[in-house]
């Protein structure tokens, strides 16, 4: 983490990375850095989640799931949305960027490459098909808004960009 520490008890770590991002289900909630902290107190855990991006419809489901797998290992909890600091790319994990783009989704880059992208047609998001950067800009929004639609000039297949967000 380099924005801000995540506090989660060792206990519920094996938990909670069972619960997948409902959007991009081959992403924990973990890997994608949506928790925040989770703790045990007085035999109730309390989960603070921050969204990908303020007004996301996934975090409803998300707390739902997290609610559910909690209660499945014998615990009531309480979840509680963080807005504070907001949410990141740099929050994903390397193991969550692995998973992104063996699922088709380029990871995100860094904000100035992420902007020589979006804004000047820089040709630098790696086709997660065939490993190629000759790709281009589709469309600013992909599948979601936090993706952008991009078509590689090598292989010709589309894909989404997943858009660095700071």
């Amino acid at each position: 983490m380099t924005t801000t520490e995540q506090h989660i008890d060792e206990v519920l770590t094996p938990i909670l990375e069972k619960v997948s991002d409902p959007e991009i289900p081959v992403l924990s909630i973990m890997d994608m850095g949506v928790v925040r902290s989770a703790v045990i107190k007085q035999g109730i855990v309390y989960v603070e989640i921050t969204p990908t991006y303020s007004g996301c419809p996934a975090m409803d489901v998300i707390g739902d799931d997290i609610k559910a797998a909690l209660k499945n290992a014998g615990y009531e909890s309480k979840i509680e949305l963080i807005l504070h600091p907001a949410w990141t790319t740099d929050w994903i994990t390397p193991k969550g960027r692995e998973a992104l783009e063996q699922y088709g989704i380029a990871a995100p880059l860094e904000a100035e490459a992420d902007k020589d992208v979006l804004l000047n047609g820089k040709r630098l998001v790696k086709c997660p098909q065939c490993g190629s950067t000759n790709t281009k800009l589709v469309s600013q929004f992909g599948s979601t808004a936090c993706k952008a639609q991009f078509q590689c000039d090598d292989c010709q297949e589309p894909f989404d960009y997943f858009k660095c967000l700071k």
